[in-house]
């Protein structure tokens, strides 16, 4: 199969991905939808548009049937592009990657991807003051499915990339400016994996490089088929791993892990977080926060995804309980101890939605009010009547908190009820703090910024 070029920035090339696209973008003051008239489709997206949603929305386990309703993905139509806020631009700043996935700035600004199906890493680095890629190269390759990306120490220096694979956490020998690997992959740490369930690793390191995290989803859907464990069993695993820990091949998964990093003193840091996709520290904070997508065949609007501020050691639900102590049906009583040790999450998402990255913004490229918010890419519904997700949306933040808001920030990539041309994965601010968004559905990565006069 002929490999699609990859469209960079130089010798005249930048022609092909140079235009600037606005089209339809909306003002920043727009409607709200609130409780139950958050719980929509694509068709309600607009940029601008807040949302918010509270434990007490939730309608009732399958108030509506579930069902499996799979997007086509077909190529960006002519013409097509994301639209954003009024006063902010949209551009294609790379073209023809295989499935992009997360995307790490380095501290020099060199632009880390890791393009998953294709097993490898590239590298874009950016000419003082241009807007897009002066130069693309492959940082790593052959690894399996990558995903996660970490520089250590963290900080101005850091000597090793590490890179989240579905079983091994790996290392390269780093030095800034590094556009190739200078060694092999160094094993760091080994994890679960198994042929089926979420593949996904993020991974982030503490403020003082002390601690690795590692996000691990779970095997299957809410513990399917899988033989509970006898109050023995129960007594065994908690005792170890702590209250509500995963069992079977379930053990160490729908957790974030710890280690330090060399790979050792491996520990549960928070459990019962059924596909944690995105893991970052907000910034100048220990604060280590995830995107979540929670449990499917429940109904078209439930249980919503989330995001939230991971506190150590908290049980998150699954794959008893969900959004605190709300019983998943098909666990119905089994755990009734539990109930009362669920944590709730902070933000809640329309259901279905496929949370997988989020940044948070320290720019100064946009207005002054976005500083402190994040941005989560929405890779889209599967399961859902009605397509929802898509895009990417902002979280609001009000002195270091979040208010539970989220506003739609970049639409546009749906066709029709059962197509469309794009899947957000993840997000990053760029050193010029624009920000950046990786789509593997056409293989792109969008740069949004703001157009100042």
């Amino acid at each position: 199969m002929k490999k699609r070029p990859i469209v960079i920035g130089v010798l005249g090339l930048a022609l092909a991905i140079s235009a600037t696209f606005s089209s339809g973008s909306r003002s920043e003051t727009a409607a709200r939808r609130i409780g139950v008239a958050a719980f929509s489709d694509w068709r309600a997206d607009d940029p601008g548009v807040w949302r918010r949603i509270a434990p007490e929305d939730l309608p009732r386990p399958l108030a509506s049937e579930p069902k499996a309703s799979r997007s086509e993905v077909v190529a960006r139509p002519e013409g097509a592009a994301p639209k954003t806020l009024e006063g902010f631009s949209v551009e294609a700043f790379a073209t023809g990657l295989t499935g992009p996935r997360v995307i790490r700035v380095a501290p020099n600004g060199d632009i880390f991807v890791t393009e998953s199906s294709a097993g490898r890493v590239r590298v874009f680095r950016l000419a003082d003051g241009a807007l897009k890629p002066e130069k693309s190269e492959i940082f790593a390759s052959d690894l399996e499915r990558p995903y996660g990306v970490a520089f250590y120490p963290p900080g101005p220096d850091p000597q090793y990339v590490y890179v989240g694979t579905v079983s091994k956490i790996v290392r390269f020998p780093y030095r800034k400016g590094d556009l190739k690997g200078t060694g092999p992959a160094e094993v760091v740490a080994d994890l679960p994996s198994s042929e089926t369930g979420h593949w996904t690793r993020d991974i982030a390191f503490s403020a003082d490089g002390k601690t690795l995290f590692v996000a691990v989803g779970s095997k299957t859907n809410v513990a399917d088929g899988h033989v509970r464990p006898s109050r023995a069993e129960v007594a065994d695993l908690e005792a170890k791993n702590g209250v509500g820990a995963g069992w079977g091949p379930e053990l160490d998964r729908a957790n974030v892990l710890a280690f330090n990093p060399n790979g050792g003193d491996k520990r549960v840091f928070a459990r019962g977080i059924r596909n944690c996709s995105g893991l970052q520290l907000r910034p100048n904070t220990d604060d280590l926060w995830c995107v979540v997508n929670e449990r499917d065949m429940l109904g078209d609007d439930l249980p919503p995804d989330y995001a939230t501020r991971v506190k150590p050691d908290a049980f998150y639900g699954w794959p008893w309980y969900y959004i605190g102590a709300n019983p998943d049906p098909r666990h119905a009583g089994a755990r009734p101890d539990l109930a009362d040790k669920v944590t709730t999450p902070d933000v809640l998402l329309q259901p279905h939605s496929a949370p997988l990255g989020i940044a948070f913004y320290e720019g100064a490229q946009f207005p002054p009010e976005f500083k402190g918010d994040a941005f989560v890419a929405l890779h889209g519904s599967w399961n859902r009547a009605k397509r929802t997700g898509y895009k990417v949306v902002r979280l609001k933040f009000k002195e270091g908190q979040p208010t539970g808001e989220y506003q739609d920030f970049l639409t546009g990539f749906v066709v029709d009820d059962t197509r469309v041309w794009g899947r957000p994965v993840d997000v990053a601010v760029a050193s010029d703090g624009s920000l950046l968004v990786s789509e593997d559905g056409n293989g792109t990565i969008w740069r949004v910024f703001h157009s100042k006069k």
